[in-house]
């Protein structure tokens, strides 16, 4: 069997080797491969894992052996899965490796920006100490509130740090929820958006990208929020205006922003439309990486070596995620 894997910058050394000594003919394919190059590496693939590059119908119509493709990591945006459904190729993601990991990346965002510590540690760098002047006041995080936009698992386990392990009061926004569902992991539903960014003291977003959801925080949406709340996106760049976000966040509209997901991956210092944000104090910038641990490289690498050998050995597919778009397949999928 042959097999290609994209953005190999992504090092999976586990899923390689054991890709290999299952008798795979293993291709890896650098991250940012045209369109082009990619149809033509495909055909007589029967197994394509990705992780960024987006698998289009071209693609998906090119390989024309492909018997299953394999997302290693949450996000299926990038790829077209009405056209893999018409040729009964079943996709499958790995949703479960990293819920508690990115949870804490984005805490870690939250304290660092309450704490000041990103502005400090360039003084201490700089002068060797720093006085407590007005200009290094901090926020507590107990007694504060904290808005999570999306209640799913990484949500919920944003909401369990937050309410029980430092004492914030906890609002949630998801219409798929119930109120019964949040209130059991200790979240009070709004009904509206409005009512989590007018009443947070920090944002969190973690909502799944699909048509209805991109840009679902705008101009619009920032002006709600206090002027004193700080933004938090680990879930998907474009489910903020980037451009609106640039312009509260220079014109003082909020108080500050961490990010970890941007919609032009990768970022740049010049010519990037998210440019500006790297001068300011108040702004965290961290390169998509709040995944990124031992621990859940380890379950990211196991889950995708099961899901391969399902594929390889002929068995349906196990979808673990609820996403629609995967629950919608008809062919070689079984779901838990």
């Amino acid at each position: 069997m042959k097999c290609i894997r994209t953005d190999r910058e992504l090092e999976c050394p586990r899923v390689d080797a054991g890709l290999r000594a299952r008798g795979v003919e293993l291709i890896t394919l650098p991250e940012g491969i045209s369109e082009d190059q990619l149809a033509a590496e495909v055909a007589g693939v029967e197994l394509l894992l990705m992780c960024y590059t987006p698998i289009t119908a071209r693609i998906i119509e090119a390989a024309t052996r492909l018997r299953g493709i394999v997302k290693y990591g949450v996000g299926i945006d990038a790829i077209n899965i009405e056209a893999a459904a018409r040729r009964q190729i079943p996709v499958v993601n790995i949703p479960l490796y990293a819920e508690e990991t990115v949870a804490e990346g984005a805490f870690a965002l939250m304290i660092a920006l309450a704490k000041k510590l990103g502005p400090l540690h360039c003084e201490m760098k700089a002068s060797g100490w720093a006085w407590p002047t007005p200009q290094w006041l901090g926020n507590d995080l107990a007694g504060k509130t904290l808005g999570l936009i999306g209640m799913g698992r990484i949500g919920r386990s944003l909401a369990r740090m937050a309410g029980a392990g430092f004492r914030m009061r906890v609002l949630g926004f998801d219409p798929f929820v119930s109120r019964e569902s949040m209130a059991g992991v200790g979240v009070e539903k709004c009904d509206h958006l409005k009512d989590v960014l007018s009443t947070s003291d920090f944002v969190s977003v973690h909502a799944v990208l699909n048509q209805t959801t991109r840009h679902m925080i705008g101009r619009a949406e920032l002006d709600q929020m206090k002027s004193s709340a700080i933004l938090i996106n680990v879930a998907r760049g474009a489910l903020v205006d980037e451009t609106a976000l640039v312009n509260a966040l220079l014109s003082g509209r909020i108080a500050g922003a961490g990010l970890d997901v941007f919609s032009q991956e990768p970022l740049s210092l010049t010519s990037h439309p998210l440019s500006p944000l790297f001068g300011l104090p108040n702004v965290i910038l961290t390169p998509h990486l709040t995944f990124y641990t031992h621990e859940a490289m380890d379950r990211l690498e196991q889950e995708t070596l099961d899901r391969c050998d399902e594929i390889l050995e002929g068995r349906p597919v196990l979808v673990k995620s609820h996403d629609p778009r995967l629950r919608s397949q008809l062919h070689g999928v079984v779901f838990e």
